[in-house]
């Protein structure tokens, strides 16, 4: 697997969806990583083909196993305190299966800087890789503020704002922002009812 340098954003969406595949943040909709299938459509939904699995290989139950312990690293990270823990976390991560950046032509003919992963490295190792190369990028370019818990009340997810205005408020806006939406709604409603 070669990891674009300049495109943080890929790992750092990653490991948010990774960290939000957990059943502590999904509460009672539970674990989404049920089994090898399921985490062969997280990698497809991530358009990310690793070389552990290239030619076909089929996901194991081992695999599973080590993606959702990396799960438990990248939250540890992605909870840290200050800007030298975030680095720190992120370097482990990266020096899983990351070797030394190399300078390649991309198709346009420009030149981009690549961190390929060790050859016969396990998935979990690429995926750390790429995590970690991303919340690099994230604390250079937009700060360590950007690894955020997310503001839902009843929620324990976090997240990595990636995005441009730097205002995102939850882990998975699409369930938390809209839970809480329909919550204040039917408050409001109640409270007009009341008068």
């Amino acid at each position: 697997m070669e990891i674009a340098i300049n495109d943080y954003g890929v790992g750092a969406a990653v490991a948010t969806d990774l960290v939000n595949t957990s059943p502590t943040v999904r509460g009672a909709a539970g674990e989404a990583l049920l089994g090898p299938d399921a985490l062969a459509a997280f990698l497809g939904e991530h358009d990310l083909r690793p070389d552990a699995v290239a030619g076909g290989r089929a996901l194991t139950e081992d695999d599973l196993f080590q993606v959702v312990l990396l799960r438990r690293e990248v939250r540890a990270i992605v909870e840290t305190e200050t800007e030298e823990q975030a680095v720190a976390g992120a370097a482990v991560l990266a020096g899983r299966a990351g070797l030394v950046p190399v300078l390649r032509r991309d198709a346009d003919g420009g030149w981009q800087w690549y961190v390929p992963t060790a050859p016969d490295a396990p998935l979990a190792d690429e995926l750390a890789a790429l995590i970690g190369i991303g919340l690099f990028g994230v604390v250079r370019a937009l700060g360590h503020e950007r690894f955020r818990a997310c503001a839902a009340p009843d929620c324990r997810g976090v997240f990595v704002d990636i995005s441009r205005a730097g205002r995102r408020r939850y882990c998975m806006p699409e369930l938390c922002g809209n839970r809480l939406n329909v919550a204040n709604h039917r408050a409001r409603r109640m409270g007009s009812v009341a008068r």
